[in-house]
């Protein structure tokens, strides 16, 4: 799903959620993916107030705003997404920005998994913020490298960046994965080399979901910070590739829609008869890897 939030705003974009969800299973769509972060925004271009040694009362007030539109893992809003998977029969993986509900006080990049029935599957909190990133949202622990054996295949994923962590994704090929989700706020060209190379390397089927937004959405009160962007400030690149590295999907630009995709889980299997990166053409004998596993 390549779409817009309604920027820090997470009342109004859940309901976008809703909405884009119901067409999709209207459509026929059995699991709809949502981008990085679409719960409230990824606020690009924003500072928050924040230079090295210094930070402002006006970002604060920024970054508060931030806070108070992000999810709860077991609020009331999650919940009633799970509700709309289950009537819907449909898996949601949803980006949000997450609250620690314990300290009150950090906030997580997050993908939630939810299965048809309505049931919480899983939650991932991106492992390394990128770069000023790192301001806003914390640092997940590891133990969300997981992959989960549902009816639409083997199903995990990483999110924007750490899809350029090697140990990241190999922890994912070890639990056999099939269906590799990609959200990610990188709409650049070098991006799509990334999905076809995690497609390659994984032999598995990736779907690379982005949004669409322009300076024109973002609340009044950040116009003036953003007055040096240009108007289109994420052009998205959502798009799906084959186990073999082929574009199933052509990655999508400057609009928001609905990419439809239908695969055979019995092409991953064939992709690895010549490369199995975890298994036949791993050499654990030469190289020590594990990773967290509960």
């Amino acid at each position: 799903m390549q779409a817009a939030p309604v920027l820090f705003n997470k009342v109004a974009t859940i309901q976008k959620v809703i909405t884009l969800s119901e067409d999709a299973a209207k459509k026929g769509a059995a699991m709809v993916v949502f981008p990085e972060s679409f719960i409230p925004a990824y606020p690009r271009g924003l500072s928050f107030g924040a230079t090295i040694g210094s930070r402002t009362d006006r970002g604060r007030e920024a970054w508060q705003l931030y806070f108070e539109n992000s999810l709860e893992i077991a609020g009331k809003e999650i919940h009633q997404i799970c509700q709309v998977a289950k009537r819907l029969s449909i898996y949601i993986v949803l980006g949000i920005t997450e609250k620690d509900t314990e300290t009150m006080g950090t906030l997580y990049c997050t993908m939630v998994f939810i299965n048809a029935n309505g049931e919480i599957l899983g939650v991932h909190r991106k492992l390394k913020p990128t770069g000023t990133e790192r301001v806003i949202w914390g640092e997940g622990n590891g133990t969300s490298l997981k992959v989960y054996n549902t009816e639409l295949g083997r199903l995990g994923g990483l999110i924007c960046w750490e899809n350029y962590m090697p140990l990241a994704r190999m922890a994912l090929y070890q639990q056999g994965i099939q269906v590799y989700l990609a959200p990610t706020a990188d709409a650049r060209t070098t991006w799509q080399g990334t999905l076809q190379h995690i497609a390659c390397e994984g032999r598995c089927f990736v779907i690379g979901c982005n949004q669409y937004v322009t300076k024109s959405m973002y609340p009044k009160q950040f116009k003036e910070e953003l007055s040096d962007q240009p108007e289109e400030l994420c052009s998205g690149g959502s798009a799906v590739y084959h186990p073999l590295g082929t574009n199933i999907t052509e990655p999508v630009y400057y609009k928001e829609e609905l990419l439809f995709t239908e695969i055979n889980l019995k092409d991953c299997i064939k992709a690895k008869m010549d490369f199995d990166v975890a298994g036949h053409y791993n050499r654990p004998d030469i190289f020590d890897f594990s990773f967290p596993k509960s």
